[in-house]
Order: structure tokens, then sequence, then C-alpha cells
């Protein structure tokens, strides 16, 4: 599932999106956003995913699929060459906001939703598609719960799909990197190449490309 509406309560209007991505520096596989709109009450121990102990970050994925409203969104490595990563990370986040939204619609009778995102860029005026009301907040996964959550959900839902693509690709020890440039993943990519799932457009990838 890629998104889910809430079983909690919202709150009252305008209603508030978090949003963070996962994945702007691996050498293999998407980017991945999150948006989610915190239920009534909202889930306690929200933090940087970072911050967070395998166990505590799955537990709390779990509580904010099952209770808040959220969406995913992802930019496979194909997009990610073809347009560069900043640009990948902000249609995956534009493509996660209006998923939530176009679920909430019913719900929240027309309310306005206003979109908080980690870091300190946006995608308004970078996306074409973007229309909702936005501003950045730099260390926003550590300081705005609703941001916690879209970082919670979006590096567990990305390292889920880098361990179902180690079963395809074991050499690459993606079960244990999920697609950062570790030496065990750089040894791999100088004896067997790149895969599809490989970003092409970052250096370690092209160089590896070159050799094979």
């Amino acid at each position: 599932m890629m998104s889910a509406t809430p079983k909690g309560g919202l709150g009252a209007a305008p209603l508030v999106a978090g949003v963070d991505e996962a994945g702007r520096g691996p050498l293999a596989g998407p980017v991945v956003a999150a948006a989610v709109v915190l239920c009534l009450p909202a889930p306690q121990g929200l933090a940087d995913s970072k911050r967070l102990s395998a166990p505590k970050r799955a537990a709390l994925e779990r509580e904010v699929r099952a209770t808040c409203a959220w969406a995913i969104g992802v930019a496979e490595p194909d997009v990610i060459d073809r347009v560069n990563i900043l640009s990948a990370t902000l249609l995956a986040m534009t493509q996660a906001v209006d998923r939530l939204w176009r679920m909430l619609e019913d719900e929240a009778c027309g309310a306005p939703l206003h979109v908080l995102v980690d870091g300190n860029v946006t995608p308004q005026g970078r996306v074409r598609e973007w229309r909702w009301p936005v501003r950045a907040l730099v260390g926003g996964d550590a300081r705005e719960p609703a941001i916690s959550a879209a970082s919670i959900l979006a590096k567990e839902y990305r390292d889920r799909a880098m361990r179902d693509a180690a079963r395809a690709y074991p050499q690459y020890g993606w079960e244990r990197n999920v697609g950062y440039g570790t030496a065990e993943h750089l040894r791999a990519l100088r004896l067997h190449g790149p895969t599809p799932l490989h970003r092409r457009s970052f250096a370690p990838v092209a160089r590896a490309e070159r050799r094979a």
C-alpha cells in the first residue's frame, strides 16, 4: 500500500502535512518521499528516523500507518539519472503530497493543506504540479512531529525495497548498506559492474560502468 486515510481524528483546519525523503545519497535504488498528516492523538516518541533504534522505528512506522493519513512518492533510478537527484526528490515529494491530498479531500471537507518540508528547498516553483502552501524547515525531522513521522515512513519503505532488491542482486550487500557507497558495495561494483537499479549519473557507478 502506498497511502492510507487516518483511523484517528484529524486536527483543525488548516491541515498540516510533514514531508521528508530518504535515499538522496545512495548509489542504487530509488529516492522515496513520505507525506503525513498526524492523527489526534499523535503517536508518542516521534523523532528523526536516523536517531531511532531499528525496533523503535519499525514500531512507530506501524503506528503511523495504522492511525494517521499518509502517502508515499517514489522516484526510480532512471528518473534520478534523467533529471538529477534534487529534482527527482522534489518530484517524489510532490507525488506523495498529491496522493495524500486526493485521499483527504472528502475527509477534510475542503480544509486547506499546509505543507512543512524538511530542509531548505521545497518543490514550490521547481515542480509544475506543486500547488500547496509550503515552508522549508531546516532540521524539521527533529523539530516537527509530522516531519518526523514522514522521515520514519520514507526510511522504512526504502530500506524494505532495498532488502527486497538484495535477493535479486545479492553481490552488493544491499540488505546491509541499502545502496549506500560502502566499501563492500564499491568492491562489488568494481567486480560485477552496475545493475539496472544503480544510478548511472553518480560518479562511482559511471566509473564502474566504463570499466565493465
